[in-house]
């Protein structure tokens, strides 16, 4: 996911302060039911992000809804300085870069793995450890499967790509015989 400035910067604050109230786990659970609240309610969601209804109607939309999911008043209120300074539409990102942070500071990196076919739990653990060991940090993976691929690996981890894919292998392999070595 892209962010932008203004979204990160968003991020950092609302982690400083989740780090000062040492509470960093709860705000991420509650960032998180947020955006699954509005990935399920599609109306809600355009109710929210679009500018077409005045900030007081989003504001107080959104306060009901955190009621009723018994989110904090501290997000509550987070939320609504968004909707005041028109960033509520950065929510994602700045819940992304919230968990970026949040993964920094407990020593942990998310790993994207694409394989040809779905990984046995033996092999998705040599690779966590494999990739642990690699970063220096606690891995934690997310899986998907491209058939296209033919078989192997292909694992992100920030900015690093780990690429162990048959279809990469074989492209090296054509290109060093095609250059005679």
């Amino acid at each position: 996911m892209r962010s932008s400035a203004a979204a990160r910067r968003y991020a950092r604050a609302l982690f400083a302060l989740a780090k000062e109230m040492e509470n960093v786990p709860a705000v991420r659970r509650e960032l998180d039911e947020l955006a699954a609240l509005l990935d399920e309610n599609p109306a809600l969601s355009r109710s929210l992000f679009r500018p077409l209804h005045p900030a007081a109607q989003r504001r107080g939309l959104l306060r009901a809804v955190c009621a009723r999911a018994g989110t904090s008043t501290r997000l509550r209120n987070f939320y609504s300085f968004l909707i005041d300074q028109r960033r509520l539409v950065d929510f994602p990102a700045i819940r992304h870069e919230f968990g970026v942070l949040a993964d920094d500071a407990a020593g942990r990196t998310r790993a994207e793995i694409v394989s040809a076919t779905p990984l046995r739990d033996d092999q998705l653990d040599r690779l966590r450890r494999a990739l642990s060991v690699r970063t220096g940090r606690q891995v934690e993976l997310s899986e998907s499967v491209d058939p296209s691929l033919l078989g192997g690996v292909i694992a992100r981890v920030g900015g690093l790509v780990f690429d162990g894919s048959l279809r990469t292998q074989l492209s090296q392999l054509r290109a060093n015989l095609t250059r005679g070595h």
